[in-house]
């Protein structure tokens, strides 16, 4: 599941307030050559990557490859995931696919498995997998089922995978964790709390984990991507007019963001020039929560 991030929904009165995005399309305006550079972030690391199949994973597992690391990549459908290790692999990069189900446990676990079958270790984990609110309303109408989803897959799906992370880490003296939140996390969401409330959790979760697991040379860290530009936005928009200019309107940098350039902040944050920066919850929308 690879459903990300967030942008206001259209609608007066409180429903203004809320913040929503699905990241499911391919990065538009990045190069998505994957030839290593010079000084590559990622050199020699294997990372792991959920929610990999497109939008912001996509993008990620492109410029993780592109920087060095040898990359698995982890959905739920494996068409997608294969034409992006098919990608990869053609400009010279190492790339593996391997499917995960993040509300079935045993499914994450063997996913964790996989990777250390295919290299040995673990160095970088990239947690993007997510699914979104399927009702829309305020918390009295939000259903068990929007909320037992929400908890499978946005919460327990990554406290299972970083778990699982950790220990494989361990066994190499460490590494370092990013999990994708939500701009959702830091306010009110009256229109999906179920979700608001989740990442608002894996916030916490990241920032505890971060503590429990420095002793051991794991870090652990959050982004919160704000409004990111993919062809589900211009359906979105065609669907309900003026929700671009809605929500650019709320960017201080007067745009979206592009899928890679969230990307390149997860890759900053595993590679060792953050070698300081661990329990950090880090805003990527423009200005949008300042």
């Amino acid at each position: 599941m690879f459903i990300h991030e967030v942008c206001p929904l259209a609608g007066g009165g409180a429903q203004g307030g809320a913040w929503y995005y699905l990241s499911l399309a391919p990065d538009r305006g990045a190069d998505n050559s994957v030839g290593m550079t010079k000084n590559s972030l990622l050199t020699g690391k294997v990372v792991f990557i959920t929610g990999a199949s497109r939008g912001i994973g996509a993008a990620a597992a492109r410029l993780f490859a592109r920087e060095g690391a040898a990359v698995v990549l982890a959905a739920r459908g494996t068409d997608a995931l294969d034409r992006v290790v098919t990608e990869i692999r053609a400009e010279g990069g190492a790339a593996d696919a391997v499917t995960v189900d993040l509300a079935d446990r045993a499914s994450v676990r063997t996913a964790v498995d996989r990777v250390e079958q295919l290299h040995g270790r673990l160095d970088g984990a990239f947690n993007n997998g997510a699914v979104p609110q399927r009702g829309f309303g305020p918390v009295e109408t939000t259903t068990d089922e929007d909320i037992d989803e929400q908890y499978a897959v946005n919460f327990r799906g990554h406290w299972t995978a970083m778990t699982a992370e950790a220990a494989l880490m361990r066994r190499s003296g460490g590494g370092a964790i990013v999990n994708t939140s939500s701009i959702g996390s830091r306010r009110a969401n009256p229109v999906l709390p179920a979700y608001g409330a989740m990442k608002r959790a894996l916030n916490s979760l990241t920032e505890t984990a971060a503590v429990n697991w420095a002793a051991d040379g794991i870090r652990v860290n959050g982004i919160t991507p704000g409004g990111t530009s993919t062809e589900m936005i211009d359906t979105w928009e065609a669907a309900t007019p003026g929700v671009v200019k809605q929500m650019t309107a709320k960017i201080p940098l007067g745009r979206m963001a592009e899928p890679h350039e969230i990307a390149e902040v997860a890759a900053w944050l595993l590679s060792d020039r953050a070698s300081m920066v661990t329990g950090a919850i880090v805003p990527v929308d423009g200005g949008a929560g300042a």
